[in-house]
């Protein structure tokens, strides 16, 4: 009961400052609290982690989908998570010793990932608000993202649009989408974004 008690206190303390922070920065943030358990078992079911490779986040925020990597089994030295606030990401490295957090911007990845920015992915979990920006920025954006991913590797991105994000670029990318997780605030879908079938990665 101890630690069941001490987990709900941690959750608690996560929503209060998720939401804060969200106050302060709302358009750096895709949402007012941490997505649930549920949601976030979804995105990594969903992701293509079954590859071997690195695992890329994008906007972590306080790890609940990097637990629920963790929890399907990805090794922790696999995954890369890139976190723009500077306390969530202090957070996550006292959470997650053996994750590689990275404090930056998961907008620009050359800038952010320095030496490694010609490695390959398995999967791409996105977690950071685009609606603010234009369609075609969106998916100028998701080819750059898709440069990065080994053969047959996904992104998969956390959001509460009845509608894709990102709609699809022809030769690309193409869109699908996972049963609506209720069990969420609010009911959300995670999309998921795949090689064109007709299309060829970029090497």
């Amino acid at each position: 009961m101890h630690g069941r008690d001490e987990r709900a206190g941690e959750n608690r303390g996560d929503a209060l400052r998720f939401f804060k922070t969200w106050l302060r920065h709302p358009l750096k943030l895709g949402a007012v609290a941490p997505s649930s358990a549920a949601y976030c078992a979804t995105m990594a079911n969903c992701a293509s982690t079954e590859i071997d490779g690195p695992v890329l986040e994008l906007g972590p925020g306080l790890g609940v989908v990097t637990k629920a990597l963790l929890d399907k089994g990805v090794d922790p030295k696999r995954i890369t998570s890139i976190e723009y606030d500077p306390g969530f990401a202090a957070t996550l490295k006292d959470r997650f010793p053996a994750v590689n957090v990275i404090r930056g911007d998961a907008f620009d990845l050359d800038r952010t990932l320095g030496e490694r920015r010609g490695e390959k992915f398995a999967a791409i979990l996105l977690a950071v608000p685009i609606v603010g920006l234009p369609q075609d920025k969106r998916q100028a954006l998701f080819a750059d993202y898709f440069r990065r991913l080994l053969p047959g590797g996904n992104i998969t991105q956390l959001s509460y649009l009845v509608t894709a994000p990102v709609k699809p670029v022809p030769g690309v990318f193409d869109v699908s989408a996972s049963p609506v997780v209720w069990d969420n605030i609010p009911p959300a879908r995670v999309w998921i974004y795949a090689p064109a079938k007709s299309g060829r990665m970029a090497a």
